[in-house]
This record gives C-alpha cells, structure tokens and sequence, in this order.
C-alpha cells in the first residue's frame, strides 16, 4: 500500500512530556530528512536522514534532554516539504 501523495501528520501526543510520535507518508522513495529545530532555526535533532523507499513510517522524538517550549519539526524530500509545532511541556 503506496501513499498516492507526501503527507506529514499532526505529531501525537502534542503538547507533550517527554515523548511524542510523528507519522510520514512518503509516495516517492528518495532522500528524506525529517528533523526538529528551536525557534531560532537550530536543528536539535534528527529523527531521520537518509534514503527511504515509499510508504508510511512512524518515527519517535525523545525531548527529555530538551527544555519546556516551542519547538518544529520539519520533513523534507526532493519535491516536499512541511513544517509543524510541537509543544513540550515538562
């Protein structure tokens, strides 16, 4: 079961403490990088970098190292991108 188009879900839980799930589909395989950043553009931490074949994939951030706020996550490939907020709230 191929996803017909690139789609990044709405992380769950969200807000959060100190974990929360994120689902991608990706219709096209290729290079994908889905990674979270603070509200000054720094990367914090990448969930995923690397070649993916099509389909769905759940990945998982752990923020216990991270302090309460806003934070992004932000999914790319070669022809999609998308941005969401996420909340950790300790």
């Amino acid at each position: 079961n191929t996803p017909s188009s690139f789609k990044l879900h709405p992380a769950y839980p969200n807000p959060f403490n100190p974990t929360t799930s994120i689902s991608l589909n990706i219709s096209n395989a290729g290079m994908v990088n889905v990674a979270v950043y603070n509200l000054m553009g720094q990367a914090i931490s990448t969930l995923t970098e690397g070649y993916k074949d099509a389909g769905s994939y759940t990945l998982t951030w752990d923020a216990s190292s991270h302090v309460s706020g806003m934070y992004l996550v932000r999914a790319e490939t070669a022809s999609s991108v998308s941005t969401q907020k996420l909340l950790l709230i300790k």
